[in-house]
């Protein structure tokens, strides 16, 4: 029987609830950046298009700039849970925060459509999906994996 202890059993990607969060997660937005691309011709770079030519599956609205948020988040979630699970708890958290904002303030920024602070191009369908990514990244990254730095720090050991 050996010694030496083996990877800690939280830093494996099955075993992180964070990680396998943030990874799905994170291909699903960087996906849907690339995909966006192809509904925004013709559409501003910024600010709202005519509200029907740029919809994704007939109901999300996005514009240049929207798809290059949707990518930048995507593989900022991607590489932090290709890391490790503090490194994607840090994202889930940070990003669900960012989309609990943008979830709420977004019905009373944007609720003008043609609003120039409505950069984004969003609408309310838009709102609710980043309510919902917001409720699912905070739970895990709030919620999951709080035994990870004391277990890595006794694997280290």
């Amino acid at each position: 029987m050996s010694t030496t202890a083996g990877p800690a059993r939280s830093t494996r990607f099955g075993a992180s609830p964070n990680r396998i969060v943030a990874t799905l997660f994170g291909a699903v937005y960087a996906l849907v950046g690339l995909l966006g691309f192809f509904w925004t011709s013709g559409v501003p770079f910024a600010g709202p298009g005519d509200g029907s030519s740029n919809l994704i599956l007939g109901i999300f609205e996005v514009n240049p700039l929207h798809n290059v948020a949707h990518l930048l988040i995507g593989i900022a979630l991607l590489i932090a849970g290709t890391a490790n699970a503090p490194a994607a708890k840090a994202a889930n958290t940070t990003v669900g925060a960012v989309y609990l904002i943008l979830g709420i303030f977004g019905f009373f920024l944007a609720a003008n459509h043609d609003s120039a602070l409505n950069f984004l191009s969003l609408n309310t369908p838009d709102h609710f999906l980043h309510l919902a990514t917001a409720i699912v990244l905070l739970a895990v990254g709030l919620g999951a994996d709080r035994r990870t730095a004391p277990a890595e720090r006794m694997a280290a050991a």
